[in-house]
């Protein structure tokens, strides 16, 4: 082949040196520059056309700080805990909207109750997250009564386990963490559709307007079809970001977004007479549907501002405020217990189940304008102090947390009777009541210090000691404005971790923390209704490693041993049958292992298992004792690949695979539903045209269109069951504008 003249070739690597990340690019340009002749320009040659040249360089996993701040700024790999992080590509790949789609993610993950337009939730390690304080964006905590927006997130990390140096008083199981796309130089148009004729449109656009300042823009349109009978909504999504470098060493982030999501709420299934799972006739069939149902909708925003400086000699000081709040009109035809149903069956709790033959009762719930509001202040201040001997990261800090609940009282009224077997339900004529005024519910102040220490002992050891020191103040009110109960605790929670780092690859940790969370409300059917039970500690210990194999693949592994006190309806001889209880201890004991990045450079892979052993013990109760805890299967497994065919590199074939252990319906074990295995797999094709990146992206859920159970728990002690979703197949483009 022709040689290419040293013009061109100078011209080609100039060309690569600006498109390639700056590592690369100062090696191209030395390489230009060694290229550069000292003699003088040779005699003209024959120019021959070479093919472009596209130069890719792979750049080694995340190492930076996570977001969440449990164990000091330290990068994932040295953190002491269990943190998965599922990224922008994973999140597009999958074309993931919801809780429900993150749940697949990951094997810790389990579904909350979160019926088909209703508020979501998520369990971690078998534990239902804190509506209040589960959730965070830019580790802030945000309500949980939202349908919490991905489109301008870079990434979503789950943290497992107990936390309560992050988030004071929550549930065991963890929390989840979103975290906000930066401004960027970007421009992206993404246009979607399903096999059910949904659609969607989403514009990304940001860009540094001055070197010091930078916008980005995240909005969203969608039209929901839902499998379901009736059960089309529609969502709005308007987001922005800003970054602000007020000056060196010194910067604003602020970030801001409002979303609007309407969708008729589709009623979960109980059990058959308390003790047997019901059949599905109709898998699209909405249960207790009535023309005069409204949508549950829910408006919520989320505003947050973080200012960090740079103090000098390694020290740092952030101040982070957020805001967030949530309207939610939840309206609902509700299908719910067999009190009206003639063959119902006797019990102390009827209203906890279907009809042995089918028959449910059909209820006019309407509950407008509930608000729920989170606000929350923290200044932290983090630093180095090293002696020579010893080195220490230190962290300082305090905050302010804010939760108000207000609710209407709502209307819950009987309608009528239908069936399961019934497609389309007899119509009831809607309540005459109307839902009363909002009213204040529930105020709780959360006033807290925290403090931790990183002590690196050598250059293979550390030690991580800290504590929480929290001051809880609740004030709760009935429905018709009287007060209900007084809540108030002083609490250290505290934490503490060894690792064990014999080279850099590996980090090994033992850890133990303790956490509080709020105690539970009494159900309706019990002796004391309505009543709240006392706050409850929780203890973990853990123990764990984390391998870097190569720069590209991670492996980690966890076994852990969670306890909190138990809430129960304990049976007695009470009129209801029923008390509501606090006695012994639900024990939830496990191991984890995930592996994370590319196999191969074609082939790149998230994998993970879990099995746990969830028990309540020393209740008193034999039935209760020595068997799985509803809703939390004994094992879990997800596994997603991305494989780049090398004979065709534009094209990636994604597949997907989510495995769930038979999961137990009733407290005391004897019901079960099968497990179940689901398989997704779809196509990625990345192209040009016209001069710009089209990337089309195909998924497949569901591919053989099994029926499963992906939810058997409880809300509000009621047993649920929630059929997941049947074969669905997503077609997205993505056009870079």
């Amino acid at each position: 082949m022709p040689s290419v003249p040293t013009s061109l070739g100078l011209a080609l690597l100039a060309g690569l040196a600006v498109s390639a990340p700056p590592a690369h690019a100062a090696t191209i340009a030395a390489a230009a520059a060694e290229s550069t002749p000292d003699s003088a320009t040779p005699p003209p040659r024959k120019v021959t056309q070479l093919a472009p040249v596209e130069v890719k360089a792979k750049k080694a996993r995340d190492t930076r700080a996570s977001e969440l701040a449990s164990y000091g700024n330290a990068s994932l790999h040295d953190t002491p805990a269990a943190v998965t992080v599922v990224d922008r590509r994973q999140l597009d790949d999958s074309q993931i909207h919801s809780l429900i789609g993150l749940a697949a993610q990951d094997p810790s993950l389990g579904d909350g109750y979160a019926p088909i337009g209703y508020i979501q939730n998520l369990t971690i390690r078998g534990y239902p997250l804190d509506l209040a304080t589960g959730y965070r964006i830019n580790n802030l905590p945000v309500t949980g009564e939202q349908y919490i927006p991905f489109e301008d997130k870079r990434e979503v990390q789950i943290l497992q386990g107990l936390a309560g140096i992050q988030a004071g008083v929550m549930e065991p199981g963890g929390v989840v963490n979103y975290v906000s796309k930066p401004p960027a130089d970007v421009r992206t148009l993404t246009l979607g559709t399903d096999s059910h004729g949904s659609r969607y449109t989403a514009l990304d656009v940001g860009g540094w307007l001055t070197p010091n300042f930078g916008l980005r823009a995240n909005v969203a349109w969608e039209e929901m079809h839902a499998y379901v009978d009736h059960a089309h909504g529609h969502r709005r999504l308007y987001s922005i970001a800003a970054d602000w470098r007020l000056a060196p060493g010194t910067t604003l982030q602020l970030n801001s977004d409002y979303q609007v999501y309407a969708q008729r709420s589709v009623s979960a299934y109980q059990l058959l007479g308390g003790g047997v799972i019901p059949r599905v006739t109709y898998r699209s069939q909405m249960l207790a549907w009535e023309p005069w149902q409204q949508p549950t909708t829910a408006r919520a925003s989320n505003t947050s501002a973080h200012l960090r400086s740079a103090l000098g000699a390694g020290w740092q000081f952030e101040f982070a405020a957020g805001h967030s709040r949530s309207v939610v009109d939840d309206n609902a035809a509700f299908a719910y217990g067999c009190t009206g149903a003639p063959g119902c069956v006797d019990g102390p709790t009827p209203s906890a189940w279907f009809a042995p033959n089918g028959d449910y009762d059909v209820w006019d719930f309407r509950s407008p304008g509930e608000t729920y509001v989170d606000d929350e202040a923290r200044a932290t201040l983090t630093g180095t102090v090293d002696t020579g001997v010893i080195r220490q990261d230190l962290t300082f800090g305090a905050q302010a947390f804010h939760h108000t609940v207000a609710l209407p009282n709502e209307v819950f009224d009987f309608a009528g009777i239908a069936n399961i077997d019934q497609r389309t339900p007899p119509f009831f004529p809607p309540s005459p009541d109307m839902p009363g005024p909002v009213i204040p519910r529930l105020d709780s102040w959360q006033r807290s210090a925290f403090a931790l220490d990183r002590i690196h002992l050598g250059a293979h050891w550390q030690l991580v000691g800290g504590a929480h020191f929290v001051r809880l103040a609740e004030q709760a009110w009935n429905s018709d404005g009287t007060p209900a109960r007084t809540t108030r605790l002083a609490k250290a929670l505290p934490q503490a971790a060894l690792l064990w780092q014999p080279t850099t690859a590996l980090t090994t940790y033992l850890s133990y923390a303790k956490g509080l969370s709020l105690g539970v409300q009494a159900p309706y059917w019990t002796t004391n209704a309505g009543d709240t039970l006392a706050p409850r500690l929780s203890r973990q210990i853990e123990a764990g490693a984390k391998y870097q194999w190569s720069p590209m693949l991670d492996l980690e592994a966890a076994v852990y041993r969670i306890h909190q006190p138990y809430p129960f309806a304990a049976p007695d001889a009470a009129d209801s049958g029923f008390t509501f209880i606090q006695r012994g201890q639900e024990v939830h004991t496990g191991l984890e292992l995930s592996a994370h990045g590319d196999l191969t450079a074609n082939l790149h892979a998230d994998a993970g298992i879990a099995w746990i052993r969830a028990l309540a013990q020393d209740t008193g109760v034999p039935a209760y004792e020595g068997h799985q805890v509803a809703n939390v299967p004994r094992a879990r497994a997800t596994f997603s690949l991305a494989y780049r065919l090398p004979t065709v590199p534009k094209l990636a074939v994604l597949g997907g695979w989510q495995y769930a252990a038979p999961n137990a319906a009733t407290a005391d074990g004897s019901v079960r539903v099968p497990a179940f295995n689901v398989f997704n797999a779809g196509l990625r094709y990345t192209s040009t045209w016209n001069g710009r990146r089209v990337v089309w992206r195909l998924m497949v859920d569901n591919v053989f269109d099994r029926f499963y159970w992906r939810y058997t728990g409880s809300d509000g002690n009621d047993s649920y069951l929630l059929p997941g979703a049947p074969r669905l197949a997503r077609l997205t483009v993505e056009v870079a504008l």
